[in-house]
């Protein structure tokens, strides 16, 4: 179940590009950073968020758990993209028992897949003498049985299958202790998918995955440039290598027309977000962003132009606690954008351990 609570402890993050694996220790309030691990995937090990190759990914999972020192055997992991539907609904007052006997009804009318085909599970957000408002999330069964497949290979134990934006919302709320007041648009921009999730106080109001990622950046580099994929990747985050006689102002309108791609889809987001929600006077009032496009030279400073919106990168680890005897700061530093998702899913296994 998405939402179901099971015992579980290490946070996997396995992305489009990479895996990543967070390990926390303690209380809600007081955690401790146990275990962290990172690596890339081979190419095309996973496309559109379908795994591809199962053996290579399950590798990659066991060796960034082993080689990081990866205790827990249990594990939450997350999906999106494509397969995955998150809809906030409105329903008529109604008792837990009759919205559990009409929630497959109900989801019918949000869910473009026949039930048959997804895992389904609901949350109720607020309920009045009016209305019962809840969040229903699904995803297609295929992706869920193929990514717990992956995980078991590697010798670990799914326990609770969430979803990215969600995860990302709880890093958000863990470190950043927000009060109702505040709204905020959490952007996830992986490498071929941006999950987005407006989130008002601490409850989601709309999400939304995008496929833009940080490859798009990296592909026109390697088109128009004629570099090496780890050429491309070094230039897309600022570092220019003297030697290559590379002409730096061919850089920028390149950079810029993809800049442009992810401001625009940004802004139909919150615009579809707008003139779907009836409290019209909530305003997104600033922007985090996070993930391994996160990391491109400017990027935050583009988006703040182009959207007229504070932009600032999340900080994964702003109120958790890091043994720097234990962990690299330097190290920590340079993937500390790529982590949130992994720290948000890490979270999750501290509630249901």
């Amino acid at each position: 179940m998405l939402f179901g609570k099971k015992k579980g402890v290490a946070g996997l993050d396995v992305g489009s590009s990479s895996v990543k694996v967070v390990e926390l220790d303690g209380k809600l309030n007081n955690l401790s950073l146990v275990g962290l691990g990172y690596e890339n995937l081979p190419d095309d090990t996973i496309v559109d968020g379908q795994i591809m190759e199962m053996n290579a990914v399950s590798e990659v999972i066991q060796n960034v758990c082993k080689d990081h020192q990866i205790s827990a055997n249990q594990v939450v992991t997350g999906v999106s993209g494509h397969s995955v539907i998150v809809k906030n609904i409105v329903l008529p007052p109604m008792s837990r028992d009759e919205l559990e006997e009409s929630i497959d009804w109900h989801a019918e009318e949000h869910i473009p897949y026949d039930l048959s085909d997804v895992s389904l599970d609901y949350h109720v957000t607020s309920q009045t003498n009016d209305a019962t408002q809840v969040l229903i999330a699904a995803c297609k069964r295929e992706r869920i049985d193929a990514l717990k497949q992956a995980v078991q290979l590697a010798g670990k134990q799914p326990v609770v299958i969430d979803i990215d934006t969600f995860a990302l919302q709880n890093c958000y709320e863990i470190n950043y202790q927000p009060d109702a007041s505040q709204t905020v648009a959490l952007l996830n921009i992986g490498a071929s998918t941006m999950n987005v999730n407006i989130v008002q106080g601490v409850n989601s109001v709309f999400t939304r995955d995008i496929t833009v990622g940080g490859s798009q950046f990296t592909d026109i580099l390697q088109r128009n440039l004629g570099l090496s994929f780890q050429q491309a990747e070094a230039v897309k985050r600022g570092v220019v290598d003297p030697q290559s006689n590379m002409d730096e102002k061919s850089i920028e309108p390149l950079m810029n027309n993809v800049t442009e791609m992810v401001a625009m889809e940004i802004q139909k987001t919150f615009d579809f977000y707008r003139a779907t929600t009836e409290d019209t006077g909530v305003q997104v009032q600033k922007i985090l962003i996070s993930g391994g496009g996160s990391k491109l030279a400017g990027l935050a400073e583009e988006l703040s132009s182009k959207l007229e919106l504070p932009v600032e990168v999340l900080d994964p680890f702003r109120q958790i606690k890091v043994d720097t005897r234990k962990f690299d700061p330097d190290y920590l530093s340079e993937i500390m954008p790529e982590m949130a998702v992994a720290v948000g899913l890490a979270v999750r296994g501290v509630e249901v351990r």
